[in-house]
């Protein structure tokens, strides 16, 4: 059976030219970047040569890009590395709000229904001693955009930093960090393989490491880097990119045609143009992922990081959806290789499944 991926916002697959410009690193250019041999320092040029695509990506100088393992790690390192009270929502991805669980001393604001966080709520939630507001650039369930140039305002205006979790925004709108002070990225949702991530830090901003060690990325995140991986994130942020929202409508306008009883979350927001989030009333969520499954097709029913969990989706609860609802929401994500052809067979999956899944529910009915 031929297969059909409609689940980046979990992870991408990795792009061929990703792939060819990493292999050398691994297969004979294997030296340590702190080494002053002449195979050390081949690794340190081919790591400044990524650091330079990131920063070109960002917008940034080449200075203020720290390599990390992931997104996660990337989002630890900022809520982590702050001293202070700390301003955030309650539609962050888990590697923030699990920080912030951590460290304890926090205040979460809620969104409105459509998912965008009001900057009033934030400014409302402001103390004395808050030290930064984090606040996510572009949502990973529903897509929802935020306007992270006005949180930078408030939280400067009060002395404190700002931070912006941009795992799902890299890649799909463009980025503007006038303002922002810490800003995570993630290899493994811009075609790069998964362990590898960045961490913006403006420069002149104090940040105080998470892991301990050698005095690597100018002490801000102890360990060897990773150079393969380094030089895949490199070459996956100078690639040029798609936009996917032709190919978005069309497949939201021919669910919500096909299928009655079915409703846009987040509709009318400023979304990422490669996700859509669907609730199909009556029907489970996971039912609804096992059935396009078996027809071929890779969607998802909520984050990655929270598969299995028997809780609906907290993104979904926050903005005032009911449990329900939220365990009958899908979530497409679209991107490389997904084509018109692939989205009309997707349409016609989701409509047969969707029949067939109501005739088995009386409630239903």
């Amino acid at each position: 059976m031929e297969r059909y991926y409609f689940d980046h916002n979990a992870t991408t697959p990795v792009a061929p030219p990703v792939v060819d410009a990493m292999l050398p690193h691994l297969r004979a250019h294997f030296g340590n970047a702190s080494s002053i041999h002449q195979e050390g320092q081949a690794a340190k040029q081919a790591l400044e040569r990524a650091r330079r695509q990131v920063a070109a990506f960002l917008g940034c100088a080449q200075k203020e890009i720290v390599f990390t393992s992931g997104g996660t790690e990337a989002d630890n390192l900022a809520v982590l590395g702050v001293e202070g009270h700390v301003v955030s929502s309650t539609i962050e991805h888990p590697a923030v709000l699990a920080a912030l669980k951590n460290r304890g001393h926090f205040t979460l604001v809620a969104p409105d229904r459509s998912g965008v966080v009001s900057p009033d709520a934030v400014r409302s939630a402001m103390r004395p001693d808050t030290a930064l507001v984090s606040i996510m650039h572009a949502n990973n369930e529903l897509g929802v955009v935020q306007e992270i140039a006005g949180f930078a305002e408030i939280a400067h205006a009060a002395g404190a930093l700002f931070h912006s979790d941009g795992v799902q925004a890299c890649g799909k709108i463009a980025i503007d960090l006038t303002g922002v002070d810490l800003y995570s990225i993630s290899g493994h949702k811009l075609n790069a393989p998964k362990g590898v991530g960045a961490l913006f830090v403006r420069e002149g901003v104090a940040l105080s490491p998470r892991q301990f060690g050698g005095r690597h990325e100018s002490g801000r995140r102890a360990g060897t880097e990773s150079v393969p991986l380094a030089v895949a994130l490199g070459e996956a942020c100078a690639m040029p990119r798609e936009d996917y929202s032709a190919l978005r409508d069309r497949l939201e306008e021919g669910i919500l045609r096909s299928v009655s009883d079915t409703t846009l979350n987040s509709a009318g927001a400023p979304r990422v143009p490669n996700t859509t989030n669907i609730r199909f009333d009556g029907i489970e969520g996971e039912a609804m992922v096992i059935a396009l499954d078996l027809r071929g097709f890779a969607v998802s029913s909520g984050a990655a990081c929270s598969s299995g969990a028997v809780e609906p989706s907290h993104v979904l609860m926050a903005i005032g959806l009911t449990r329900e609802q939220a365990k009958s929401s899908i979530r497409f994500s679209l991107g490389l290789g997904n084509t018109v052809e692939q989205i009309d067979r997707l349409i016609e999956a989701v409509t047969a499944a969707a029949a067939h899944l109501r005739r088995m529910a009386p409630a239903y009915a």
